[in-house]
């Protein structure tokens, strides 16, 4: 049973991932992208708060999901990760907001480098940042598939969330963790840079190569070319997240992985 689910409809794309082992996983990835596609307009931007809002609207549809019987309470759950394009309001003009809950993740990609934005929360990731094992050791750590947030676990869900400017050439990878436990940074990269004959382009081939890998899980993948013009970064340099975010709008400093990745061998 496939328990991933995606929403692409510009500006708005989504990856969820049901938890496996859990009741209804499916059901939960889906009631996510349902909700998203209920509270955020398509053809235009969003708000920050629009999204916050979907973000909760969908822990609240995945809480009743959940089902109580003999053993107990059997609790349906899902990660999400995903970018919105959104007025941050206040003159800040129009940004990417990028956040995730759980092990799904986004990446940009510049042309030459690509870099991890959200952070997982999984056990693993709270060993690294600790210093207790290597990024390498948590690909092969047994408690890599053990998520410490997820939409549906708690009363009160916490997503981490970033604001991008946009303008110029800039482009985001949105997977569930049944392509980034196949392929490594520098896959990933290798595949961004060329030029997609697929059916189902760039995110086509991603997918198509985690299969061939040998894939364990799912596997879903969202690529986001945009082009809302302004100066292109011609020199290759990223652009810096926006600090100065709209008052009580929730984020999360990215930790600190130790791994820079991605770049593409010459």
């Amino acid at each position: 049973m496939n328990e991933d689910a995606l929403l692409a409809h510009a500006p708005v794309y989504v990856v969820a991932d049901g938890m496996g082992g859990h009741a209804r996983g499916d059901a939960a990835s889906r009631a996510v992208v349902d909700t998203f596609t209920r509270h955020l307009d398509h053809g235009r931007p969003s708000t920050p708060e629009q999204v916050l809002d979907a973000i909760h609207s969908s822990n609240e549809v995945v809480r009743s999901l959940s089902d109580d019987g003999d053993e107990g309470t059997a609790v349906a759950g899902t990660t999400v990760a995903g970018v919105v394009l959104v007025d941050a309001g206040e003159g800040r003009g129009v940004h990417w907001m990028v956040f995730n809950v759980g092990d799904s993740r986004v990446y940009a990609w510049d042309g030459r480098r690509l870099q991890q934005v959200t952070v997982d929360h999984s056990a693993v990731q709270e060993l690294v940042d600790a210093g207790v094992i290597s990024s390498d050791d948590a690909e092969r750590h047994p408690d890599r598939n053990v998520i410490t947030r997820a939409i549906g676990a708690d009363d009160v869900v916490e997503p981490d969330v970033w604001l991008i400017p946009a303008g110029g050439r800039q482009v985001f990878l949105i997977c569930s963790d049944g392509l980034s436990k196949e392929l490594d940074d520098e896959q990933l990269a290798q595949i961004l840079t060329g030029h997609s004959m697929h059916a189902a382009g760039l995110a086509g081939e991603l997918v198509d190569a985690a299969l061939a890998a040998g894939a364990r899980d799912n596997v879903t993948a969202v690529v986001v070319e945009s082009d809302l013009g302004g100066d292109a970064d011609d020199d290759g340099a990223t652009r810096d997240r926006d600090a100065a975010l709209p008052e009580g709008l929730e984020q999360t400093t990215p930790r600190e992985t130790g791994d820079e990745g991605g770049g593409v061998p010459s």
